[in-house]
């Protein structure tokens, strides 16, 4: 290249970084926990800065926790689809039936307790089943978190009777149906009614993570949390990280490349991982506070993951009737975990 060209081309790349410099935007995303819990702290917050960093200044990301900008965390996925914000956090399962392929990963003992890893096989299953389902969102990333726990009023489980007449909390239609099957009164409820629903005599209980458990002040409203035996995790939810397309569409194509770095399988591992990070933390704080902690034994962890089978055996049959392939579903996802 002669001294003419190389002159020229950096004054064409100057004027461009000049004029590109000038177009800032900033992105409001929302979500509907605590901005202390260990997703908005351990992801959210560090992926938002990392996408300012990587734009060089020229996006902003602003997050706003427990729904500030407005409606239900059950209508998320539509309020990014509808403009109403940038982006935020999704739980699909909070709309039941509407994104029946998802359940296949929230299925008793599908996943491992390593939210890392579970994540990483979320985000395979999605690529593989999901993205026409969330065809008219930015799809950032697809994520579970670590292993679910039962938080309970009283002394910890000790047998799956235990759970007999127990009004507990479920996340999801899978979550709801196991505790259909142990015995329990299954309440399906979005997180931020959970502590409410607590205090006020609602629940005695619920299933829900570690790492939310000190923002939800489960130390103070519950008084043991109880986990299966095994390295699979008794039940799991699927969450996404999406942007509004039109959003993502009205950027430069270089600010595009920044979301699209920042997004895919690394990003959902580094959703899952906050999790792992956040559950350390929130098993200290409920020992700390002198709550009891406890794992079923081996021989109660095998009866609860063969009612899980069952769950699992009508839900395959329930999708069949439905037109999907119920079964290709189940042995993808376990596929995909078994390879992470």
């Amino acid at each position: 290249m002669t001294f003419f060209q190389t002159t020229s081309a950096a004054l064409i790349a100057l004027a461009t970084a000049s004029g590109a410099y000038a177009q800032e935007v900033t992105l409001r995303f929302q979500h509907f926990v605590s901005p202390k819990s260990a997703n908005p702290t351990y992801f959210m917050q560090p992926w938002a800065d990392k996408i300012e960093a990587d734009s060089n200044g020229r996006i902003k990301v602003e997050l706003y926790p427990f729904m500030q900008l407005g409606g239900k965390a059950q209508n998320q996925y539509d309020l990014i689809r509808d403009g109403a914000v940038d982006g935020g956090w999704v739980i699909p399962g909070y709309q039941p039936g509407r994104f029946p392929e998802a359940e296949a990963m929230e299925l008793p003992f599908m996943v491992t307790k390593s939210g890392e890893a579970a994540s990483r096989a979320a985000w395979q299953f999605t690529e593989k089943y999901l993205m026409d389902d969330f065809r008219d969102v930015k799809l950032i990333a697809a994520h579970m978190h670590g292993p679910g726990i039962v938080h309970k009023k009283g002394p910890a489980l000790t047998s799956v009777e235990d759970l007999s007449g127990l009004k507990l909390r479920g996340p999801s239609r899978p979550a709801t149906l196991l505790l259909d099957k142990l015995g329990a009164v299954p309440v399906g409820m979005p997180v931020p009614a959970f502590p409410e629903a607590l205090s006020k005599g609602v629940l005695d209980g619920g299933v829900i993570t570690w790492e939310m458990s000190p923002s939800l002040k489960l130390n103070e409203l519950t008084d043991s949390h109880t986990d299966v035996a095994g390295d699979k995790s008794l039940y799991n939810l699927y969450f996404i990280w999406a942007m509004n397309q039109a959003s993502y569409d009205a950027l430069p194509d270089d600010l595009k490349a920044v979301i699209d770095a920042n997004s895919g399988l690394e990003a959902s591992a580094w959703a899952g991982r906050a999790h792992d990070q956040g559950d350390v933390v929130g098993r200290e704080a409920m020992i700390a506070d002198g709550n009891e902690i406890a794992t079923l034994s081996e021989a109660e962890t095998a009866r609860i993951k063969a009612l899980g089978e069952e769950v699992t055996a009508e839900w395959i049959a329930d999708m069949t009737a439905k037109g999907l392939d119920g079964s290709a579903l189940v042995e993808d996802a376990r596929a995909f975990v078994a390879a992470n």
